[in-house]
């Protein structure tokens, strides 16, 4: 490849090597180190960007001067998804350097263009699916006590993310917006996507039928010295896990209508301690002779 310097002089600028690419690479990881509300990831990008620049206007110090300020601009994705934009964005520069013809500000525009579809994706896969199978994993050995829980937690998470992230870089360098529209023309990234948001829904009602602790003590007297817990009678043998589910439900429920999750945990915490408060009263305390009459006649 060429570059064009303030003389219109021919260079060569050649082509990204492996030192390079494993310099962008790591730096691409401090993404979010300076997250402002004004351009949130750009100086991250910028960061990153820094060692193709280099290469690319190592003989015009003003065109390096304007990439940089051009790399500087608001950009936003998910950090795993940041290095095949970064891919993408190094070719395009190798393109305005040595084509006078080429515009410049159309990389911001692929850019831009690029954080919609692939946050989308990357946030149903990473922070919706993959974190979500780790943690239900992961909870299920820390509850045992086992050593292993947060290390699958880490491991399931953050192997496709390093690979993603390796990966993307060279996919983006090498096959730039093609891999995209590729994908997206045939199909396979929206049967993907779909897969990945199915798997997630699928471990979260897996966590919620065997995580979520939630039962009732509840005794109807039917009259002629007979009653029947609701728990052991109704829930536990005809709709085992439903208050669980209800639970779970109008708290998402709450969520979706803009309430804080914390606001929504304070709230759990407050009705657990009244309910264990009532739990302890006499008035409250189930008819255990009658429970154990029900459940030996269910049986």
């Amino acid at each position: 490849m060429t570059t064009t310097n303030k003389d219109n002089a021919v260079k060569s600028v050649g082509k990204m090597g492996h030192k390079e690419f494993m310099s962008g690479f790591w730096r691409s990881c401090g993404l979010q180190g300076c997250f402002n509300y004004e351009r949130q990831q750009g100086i991250g990008f910028c960061y990153a960007m820094i060692p193709h620049l280099r290469r690319i206007y190592k003989d015009d110090e003003e065109g390096f001067k304007v990439a940089l300020k051009r790399h500087l601009q608001l950009f936003n994705i998910t950090p795993q998804c940041t290095t095949f934009v970064q891919g993408i964005a190094v070719a395009m520069e190798e393109e305005v350097a040595t084509n006078l013809d080429f515009d410049a500000s159309s990389i911001n525009a692929i850019k831009t263009a690029l954080m919609g579809p692939l946050s989308g994706i990357g946030d149903s896969i990473f922070w919706g699916t993959l974190r979500t199978i780790g943690l239900g994993i992961g909870l299920t050995f820390c509850m045992q006590g086992n050593i292993l829980g947060p290390i699958l937690f880490l491991l399931i998470h953050n192997i496709p993310h390093w690979i993603v992230r390796y990966k993307g870089l060279e996919i983006g360098y090498k096959q730039g917006t093609s891999f995209i529209e590729e994908a997206t023309e045939s199909g396979a990234l929206a049967l993907f996507t779909m897969a990945a948001k199915i798997l997630g829904a699928a471990v979260v009602g897996s966590m919620i039928a065997t995580m979520i602790s939630f039962s009732t003590t509840i005794t109807l007297n039917l009259g002629n010295h007979q009653s029947v817990a609701l728990q052991s009678a109704v829930f536990d043998n005809i709709m085992p896990c439903l208050l669980p589910a209800v639970l779970a439900s109008v708290c998402f429920g709450l969520v979706r209508k803009g309430k804080k999750t914390t606001t929504v945990m304070l709230v759990l915490f407050v009705v657990a301690f009244i309910l264990a408060f009532l739990e302890g009263l006499p008035m409250f305390q189930p008819a255990t002779e009658a429970t154990a009459f029900i459940s030996s006649m269910m049986m």
